[in-house]
């Protein structure tokens, strides 16, 4: 399940997964960024709490570099969530 995390102001949608375990058994979250355009989406996605960012469609540098700014002073918070199931669940 994916939970709504933050909305910016050019629209970019934030969302995060459920805490989710690997075949190893190590916690990870994934998170989906995705900014409506013109006849579709830019998107991409990051894996905490390894950074790894994928499936980078349409963003340009200055925007993938904001984004990847945000995730990182947010990370916490998004993990804390993702394993609360969500921002509105304690």
């Amino acid at each position: 399940m994916m939970h709504q995390f933050m909305e910016l102001n050019d629209g970019t949608q934030i969302v995060h997964s459920d805490a989710l375990f690997d075949e190893q058994g190590k916690e990870y979250v994934k998170v989906y960024m995705e900014k409506p355009i013109h006849l579709g989406f830019k998107s991409a996605y990051c894996y905490l709490p390894a950074y790894k960012w994928e499936k980078i469609e349409g963003f340009d540098e200055e925007e993938l570099a904001n984004l990847k700014d945000i995730v990182q002073s947010t990370a916490h918070l998004i993990i804390q969530f993702a394993r609360q199931g969500g921002l509105g669940n304690t």
